[in-house]
């Protein structure tokens, strides 16, 4: 199975790392840790030498109450460390549910682009279908940032989330996009309750019958803590266990914090399954 974006056509034999990097003062566990050009790509360096395969760039905190940021902003978080990053030759995603913006970084070469919103926002498909080779993640969110966790998906998530992200998908399919561009994401903690997250977790099978590869993010997320009481600075092994149980049920991409010991761990994982 392969993920192609502008760049690159990753093999997705092995499951691959993707490194955070917030551009952002809010973000919900490193927000302000990154703020400025050089100090978030001095944290993307280190998390290449950490073992990521792959980093995505976000200047917008999407946490639970994050108030929006006008697309202004946004670019001038987002652009410069795309400028410099994109001469490392690795794979880059920017994390934007902007259409404009996501025009912008596409323009200026990224390869992937991570929408929450899974192209829902008017013309954020229409930039997609245009590009002849990049790569997209459709995640299914209920509601929007500022209001999601405060009113929760009801009942079973699991068929709610795999019609969602299957119609998202022959929506792109019908506008020309190939399936192998395409990669979904649940949603862990967008618009979820515990049990929900944790059903998705479970039920991951159901979600990889669409046939696409699934990127997944538990990365410290509050369903962690809900269920080990670790606040979210203690959170490493718990993020840890989460990103081996959801490559274990089948997920290609893992997007994480903390990149060395997801990437230790996962070399065990592998040497005990060839």
């Amino acid at each position: 199975m392969f993920w192609q974006t502008t760049r690159f056509r990753i093999d997705l034999s092995r499951p691959q790392v993707m490194g955070i990097v917030n551009v952002t003062p809010d973000s919900f566990s490193d927000g302000g840790q990154h703020p400025t050009t050089q100090a978030a790509l001095a944290h993307a360096e280190q998390l290449l030498k950490e073992g990521a395969d792959m980093l995505d760039i976000g200047g917008e905190s999407t946490r639970p109450g994050a108030p929006a940021v006008s697309l202004e902003e946004e670019l001038a978080r987002v652009l410069p460390v795309v400028r410099e990053a994109l001469q490392w030759q690795v794979p880059l995603s920017v994390d934007t549910y902007k259409p404009q913006a996501m025009q912008a970084v596409l323009d200026a070469g990224v390869d992937i682009v991570n929408d929450i919103w899974a192209l829902r926002q008017p013309g954020a498909q229409a930039v997609l279908a245009a590009h002849p080779s990049c790569g997209v993640c459709l995640m299914h969110m209920a509601g929007e940032p500022r209001t999601m966790q405060l009113r929760p998906m009801e009942g079973l998530a699991l068929p709610v989330v795999r019609e969602f992200l299957n119609e998202q998908a022959q929506q792109l399919h019908a506008l020309g996009v190939s399936r192998e561009r395409i990669t979904l994401d649940p949603g862990v903690g967008f618009g979820k309750t515990v049990a929900q997250n944790f059903e998705l977790l479970s039920g991951q099978a159901e979600l990889l019958a669409l046939g696409y590869p699934l990127l997944v993010g538990w990365s410290r997320k509050s369903s962690l803590g809900a269920v080990t009481g670790c606040e979210v600075h203690e959170r490493l092994v718990p993020s840890v266990a989460a990103a081996l149980l959801a490559v274990e049920r089948g997920a290609r991409i893992v997007r994480v914090h903390d990149v060395a010991q997801t990437v230790h761990a996962l070399k065990v994982w592998q040497s005990a399954t060839l």
